[in-house]
C-alpha cells in the first residue's frame, strides 16, 4: 500500500475505501432555515515534483501572514506558519483548492471543490457540476465511492461531501473561482501532529486544525479532511460535525 511514506494509489486503495465508506452509516443534517451544500473529496495520484509547489501561497509577505494569524487561535512561538503548502503532494492525494481572492464569501481560504445546491438539484448532482466548474474534472457515477457526514457550517450552510476516485484526470483551476490547486498526500493527512484542537472562548465546541505543510486548515474543510482520513482511509468511524469552526469563518 505504501512507496516509502506515500500511499500507492491502486485498485488495492479504492476498493478498500469502497469498503470503509460503505460500511459507514452516514449521518445527515436537516437544514433547519440553513441553505444546502455539497463539496467533493476527490481522490488523486500525486507526483511531489510535480504537483507539490505552492507558489501562489509564497507571495504573501511577512507583514500579510502575520496580520492572518491574529484570527487564528491557538497559535505558539512554535508553530513555524508559513501559509503554503509547499512539498505536501506524493501518491494518493486529495484535491484541495485555494479560493480566489475575489469571491464574495471565504475569499482567499482552503476550499473542496463545491458550492450551493441549486433549486431541483440533488446534492450529488451539485457536487458533479461544482467540480466541472471549478476544477475541469467530470465526475459520474462510476466514479463515487461514497460519502461523508454533512457538516453544518457557523455561515448557514449545511455540505454534504461525496468521496470520488478521481482516475487519470488532470485537473484546471477555474480562475474566477479557485487561485490554486494543490494534491494532499495521504501521508501529509496522517502526520502524528494532525489534528488538533483548541479552546476559544466563543464556544464549547473545540476549534478544528489540520497541520497541513506551514498552514493549518479549519472546519468545515478541515473536519471534511480529517474525516475523510480517518474513515476512509483508516476504517474509524469518527464524527466531525461537533467540531468547531475558527470566528473568521463564520459570516
Amino acid at each position: 500500500m505504501t512507496r516509502g511514506d506515500d500511499v500507492i494509489y491502486d485498485s488495492v486503495l479504492r476498493a478498500r475505501m469502497v469498503r470503509h465508506l460503505e460500511s459507514f452509516e452516514v449521518r445527515e443534517h436537516a437544514p433547519e432555515g440553513r441553505k444546502r451544500a455539497a463539496v467533493c473529496l476527490i481522490v488523486l495520484d500525486s507526483d511531489n515534483a510535480v504537483h507539490g509547489d505552492d507558489s501562489h501561497g509564497r507571495q504573501f509577505t511577512a507583514a500579510e501572514r502575520l496580520d492572518m494569524l491574529d484570527y487564528v487561535p491557538g497559535i505558539t512561538a512554535a508553530d513555524l506558519i508559513t501559509g503554503d503548502v509547499q512539498g505536501t503532494a506524493g501518491g494518493a492525494s486529495v484535491l484541495l483548492t485555494r479560493r480566489g481572492a475575489r469571491l464574495n464569501e471565504h475569499a482567499g481560504q482552503w476550499a473542496l471543490p463545491g458550492g450551493r445546491i441549486d433549486a431541483g438539484e440533488t446534492a450529488l448532482e451539485a457536487a458533479v457540476r461544482e467540480a466541472e466548474e471549478e476544477v475541469g474534472l467530470t465526475l459520474d457515477a462510476d466514479s463515487l465511492i461514497g460519502r461523508l457526514d454533512d457538516y453544518p457550517t457557523r455561515s448557514g450552510y449545511v455540505i454534504s461531501p461525496f468521496v470520488f476516485w478521481g482516475g487519470e484526470a488532470e485537473p484546471v483551476a477555474n480562475p474566477d473561482e479557485v487561485a490554486s490547486i494543490h494534491r494532499i498526500s495521504i501521508r501529509e493527512l496522517a502526520r502524528p501532529d494532525s489534528p488538533r484542537f483548541v479552546a476559544i472562548p466563543e464556544s464549547k465546541r473545540p476549534v478544528i486544525q489540520l497541520p497541513i505543510g506551514g498552514d493549518l486548515v479549519h472546519a468545515p474543510t478541515g473536519a471534511l479532511l480529517y474525516q475523510f482520513r480517518a474513515v476512509a482511509y483508516e476504517g474509524d468511524h469518527i464524527r466531525v460535525d461537533g467540531y468547531e469552526q475558527p470566528v473568521f469563518a463564520w459570516k
